[in-house]
């Protein structure tokens, strides 16, 4: 069985005049939210063996402060394509960068995260989807699993929705 967590970066700042999107780093609150999705994940056995990133600097922030939680230490792949993608580019990714690991994290970018989980679900909670189509927040988690064994096979409506968290959620 194969194992997707998909993680939208934390909040971010506002754009400042002359910095460019790519370059936004943490707001506050995204700065507070990370660790504490990051020790939800650990507590929950949900560390991915790769972590597919995109290489803005608010999805390393991310990434940093949620891997500090976290018991073991994954491959990270930096990836420009990752950078506010299309699902179906999000997917190529996943399928020819993943190798054969099991567990796989994706940090990047609404709404292509957002449009990714919806279309590869093909299962889930109901209500947990629903959630999903009207917003993925910022530090959003969805985590779906396949019966595949190779990433490459995966495509849509071929996982089921496992589990989905976000901070405002968190207990």
């Amino acid at each position: 069985m194969l194992t997707l967590s998909i993680l939208r970066h934390a909040k971010a700042g506002t754009e400042r005049p002359g910095e460019s999107d790519h370059d936004r780093p943490l707001a506050p609150r995204g700065r507070r939210a990370a660790p504490l999705m990051g020790h939800f994940i650990a507590e929950h056995h949900l560390e991915p063996d790769v972590v597919l990133c995109s290489t803005a600097t608010r999805t390393r922030q991310t990434l940093d402060l949620i891997s500090a939680e976290f018991v073991s230490e994954p491959r990270i792949v930096f990836d420009e394509a990752l950078y506010l993608a299309e699902p179906e580019d999000i997917l190529g990714v996943l399928r020819t960068r993943s190798g054969l690991v099991k567990r796989v994290m994706i940090v990047g970018h609404n709404p292509g995260l957002q449009e990714l989980v919806l279309m590869l679900a093909g299962a889930g909670r109901k209500g947990d989807l629903a959630l999903i189509r009207s917003k993925f927040p910022t530090a959003g988690l969805a985590v779906l699993n396949f019966t595949q064994t190779d990433w490459s096979s995966v495509g849509p409506r071929t996982g089921v929705l496992r589990l989905y968290m976000s901070p405002r959620r968190l207990p």
